[in-house]
């Protein structure tokens, strides 16, 4: 390579092997692993490319050119001539729900990581299976749906549900995670009719005729949690499955490069133990619900506790409004196209909203707020505003969770509050087939990716998994040519480069979790999370990016996939 050796960076490098651990070779101090003949995209704006690096103690020690590391090379030192391939620093996913029990025992309808096609056929024969082994009155439940991914080209309706069973209640759940869609005898259990009101915060939905056509969303959904019975286990059992679950989403995360993600709840008893067990492979970053939230706000936990495996970090996403897939985000104007003048679902009251903001805020913990919307990112960034004048603090790090749709004000407020927006990655590539829905118009200012990166706004990468596959090579992709799936390119206007796309998917994903002096590129002292790819994103088909192949994804200087 012609990137010549920064001699600083890695006389500072050798200079803290001693500190990180590194092995003895006779008189010489000597690395645990040296990487060479690499390309690496070190997103470190000291030295942006290298040939190699050397890993000491689970840290990066050393990265320069190859003969200059190379002599840090001892007896016991592990080295990988990595023939020219590509290396960057491990991607971080700001937002994933991270749902290994329902991947492993739930009846999926859908493909979770990538664009298939299936029949409203396939879906009721996979809930009818499941339905004979389920008891009476107990929720048949399918999961990962989506309704521009069915070759029938319709919605799945109460009919459909009907055929799976009239006896016991039956739902599909759009994997948005803000929309579902029932049979007949779950809007009977519900007591919902068709003299039923929709909500401010979600609609029940109706045929042409009046009839209710089964699909319900956001919070009018909450009436069906209070009827019916859901399979329970003995603790024992549950707790098992909760650790298959977290290492099953653990292995499937290293595999796609993932080396760092901000988990949406879940078992955090589970990870702990995986951890413990040797299963855990990437890092996570614990973001509580509000059972565990609360716990952490009675026993004074704040954001940053735990350390470089397990970590507290922000809240949960606090819920604003409604889905940017499934066509509920709180909007300032009517839907394009619409007849009733639906302008999505505000799910949270402004006044609710800003004693919650407050409650977290006091308490020391990252607040973060999910918002679509233009009217609930509005909403959420006056309760920010609102609990920092209350309580002024440094470097809080707002987040907001999606922050799809955005205008000049929204950006000007965003950048001045310091948020740490967390926008939908892959959803440029996976979701075209909805982007009609709102436009060319609406979608220049959707996933603003280059709007914000022109503001100095360190907007980080949120797949939000279920809702987005969790590639991040995929999310590259979408974030470089804003091109689907279908050959639809959408808001090409914010397009960004690989390297900018790179820096958002690892650089950007550690400061959101106010980790960036600890990982998101290679830099001496930094923890030797790494992906070594069979391809540079900088030179394939940017229509190929997706398809690089991941060689190995390395977690504190170990392997924790290898391809």
């Amino acid at each position: 390579m012609d990137h010549p050796q920064n001699r600083r960076a890695f006389l500072v490098g050798a200079g803290a092997l001693g500190m990180a651990g590194g092995a003895f070779a006779g008189d010489t101090l000597a690395a645990d692993l040296v990487v060479f003949n690499a390309r690496v995209h070190t997103v470190d704006d000291a030295l942006p490319r290298a040939q190699a690096f050397a890993v000491g103690g689970g840290r990066f020690v050393a990265v320069g050119a190859d003969d200059a590391v190379r002599g840090l090379i001892g007896k016991r030192t592990r080295t990988f001539d990595a023939k020219g391939m590509t290396i960057t620093p491990g991607f971080i996913d700001c937002h994933n729900h991270a749902p290994g029990n329902t991947l492993l025992f739930d009846v999926l309808v859908g493909n979770p990581y990538d664009v298939e096609f299936v029949t409203i056929d396939s879906i009721i024969a996979k809930l009818k299976a499941r339905a004979a082994i389920t008891p009476p009155d107990t929720w048949v439940e399918g999961q990962f749906f989506d309704d521009t991914k069915v070759k029938d080209g319709r919605l799945l309706d109460v009919h459909d549900l009907d055929k799976v069973s009239t006896t016991q209640p039956v739902v599909v759940h759009h994997r948005g995670g803000h929309t579902s869609f029932y049979n007949t005898k779950a809007l009977a259990m519900a007591g919902v009719t068709t003299a039923t009101p929709d909500l401010v915060s979600g609609t029940y939905d109706r045929f042409p005729n009046g009839e209710l056509n089964g699909r319900v969303t956001d919070r009018a959904r909450a009436v069906f949690d209070k009827v019916g019975h859901h399979v329970t286990y003995a603790p024992e059992e549950q707790a098992r499955r909760d650790r298959e679950g977290m290492a099953h989403i653990s292995r499937m995360f290293v595999k796609y490069g993932l080396t760092g993600v901000c988990h949406q709840g879940g078992a955090l008893r589970a990870l702990e133990e995986i951890r413990a067990r040797g299963e855990l492979l990437h890092r996570a970053n614990y973001e509580a619900w509000d059972d565990v939230l609360g716990a952490m706000i009675s026993s004074g936990l704040t954001t940053g506790f735990g350390d470089e495996w397990i970590r507290l970090g922000a809240a949960a996403e606090h819920v604003a409004d409604g889905s940017f897939s499934e066509r509920t985000m709180a909007l300032s104007i009517p839907y394009p196209g619409s007849k009733t003048g639906y302008k999505g679902n505000v799910t949270e009251t402004q006044e609710d909203l800003n004693a919650w903001v407050e409650r977290v805020h006091r308490a020391g913990i990252q607040p973060n707020c999910h918002a679509n919307g233009d009217v609930a990112i509005d909403h959420v960034l006056t309760a920010y505003e609102r609990a920092q004048g209350l309580l002024p603090t440094k470097d809080v790090r707002w987040k907001i969770t999606h922050c799809s749709l955005v205008n000049d004000d929204l950006l000007r407020r965003i950048k001045a509050l310091g948020a740490s927006p967390a926008l939908f990655s892959t959803y440029a590539y996976y979701n075209p087939d909805k982007f009609h829905f709102y436009g060319e118009d609406l979608m220049k200012r959707m996933m603003a990716y280059r709007s914000m990166l022109d503001l100095g706004i360190p907007v980080c990468a949120g797949s939000d998994f279920d809702p987005g596959p969790f590639s991040p090579l995929m999310a590259i992709q979408a974030m470089v040519t804003r091109t689907g799936w279908n050959g639809e390119t959408w808001g090409a206007n914010q397009k960004i480069s690989v390297d900018e796309a790179l820096r958002v998917n690892t650089l950007n994903g550690a400061y959101d979790t106010h980790e960036e002096a600890l990982k998101g590129s290679i830099t001496p002292g930094k923890l030797a999370d790494f992906v070594v790819l069979a391809d540079d994103p900088h030179t394939v088909d940017p229509a190929r990016i997706k398809d690089i192949a991941i060689v190995q994804t390395v977690v504190g200087g170990r392997v924790a996939y290898q391809g």
